[in-house]
């Protein structure tokens, strides 16, 4: 764990923040009422906000699963965490592998308030938080690297992270910069938002997040591709989030299209 001053004096509630507004999205409670107030704004003209936000978190689900079963990966980052939410990507790794050591990375202070009580894990395992800016990658990787070995395969998460960092703010030398630690054998996991399905919906979406000072950036599928360069899709390749090895849905969400696309890509 890591913050040397107590989380909760740096919370900033005078401003929206885009894990709060997901938590709120998800029916959370570690959220303020600036960033209700931004939720409510988004579901007002995109009404199936919330219904993106939990596929969001399937995706991440299956996507971690998968990993464990198929590529034997027992190493996880996970940058852009957000407010922590049951089931963790900790607690599905380490119900499939024990041992299973998962490191989060999240700038807010929140998240760090809530971290010490929520991630806990399998006696065998590594739960570990470290405070920092994802534009930060070269501090992320030497803060990560007293709980994993980089010298083996890691899963690289950045699940709903990079439609908050556009291009030109560095967006791909990030990805280079992680990728490039890690281990053959490694993976990024990455879903991002994109308005190709629903264009009009989403910028109006991204006109409130920039309205409340959030920059919010959507991708097509060919700028998506780009974001994998050198790296091995695992079927199905980039495709909507529920089209991504879809389960059995509790709440019937399956088959209609969301605007976020996700894939995992192997490193060889």
């Amino acid at each position: 764990m890591t913050g040397s001053e107590p989380a909760i004096s740096r919370i900033d509630t005078s401003r929206p923040h885009p894990a709060r507004v997901y938590d709120w999205f998800l029916g959370g409670k570690d959220n303020y009422p600036v960033d209700e107030e931004l939720g409510r704004r988004i579901t007002a003209m995109q009404g199936d906000a919330p219904r993106h936000a939990r596929a969001n978190r399937r995706f991440m689900e299956r996507a971690t699963r998968a990993i464990v079963q198929e590529t034997g990966i027992s190493q996880f980052l996970d940058i852009g965490s957000g407010i922590p939410t049951e089931p963790n990507l900790h607690q599905i790794a380490q119900s499939v592998v024990p041992h299973a050591r998962v490191v989060y990375v999240d700038n807010d202070p929140i998240v760090l308030a809530h971290a010490d009580a929520l991630l806990r894990g399998t006696p065998e395992g590594v739960t570990e938080y470290v405070q920092a800016d994802a534009r930060e990658p070269e501090r992320i990787l030497e803060q990560a690297a007293s709980a994993l070995d980089f010298g083996r395969p890691v899963a690289l998460s950045l699940v709903a992270l990079l439609h908050f960092i556009a291009d030109d703010d560095g967006a791909h030398e990030l990805v280079d910069t992680l990728v490039g630690a890690l281990a053959p054998g490694s993976c990024l996991v990455l879903s991002a938002m994109t308005a190709d399905f629903e264009p009009e919906n989403v910028h109006r979406g991204i006109a409130a997040y920039k309205a409340s000072g959030v920059t919010l950036v959507a991708r097509s599928h060919a700028e998506m591709g780009r974001l994998f360069k050198g790296l091995e899709l695992l079927e199905p390749g980039i495709v909507s989030l529920s089209d991504w090895r879809p389960g059995e849905s509790e709440d019937g969400e399956r088959g209609e299209p969301v605007s976020l696309y996700g894939a995992v890509g192997l490193k060889r």
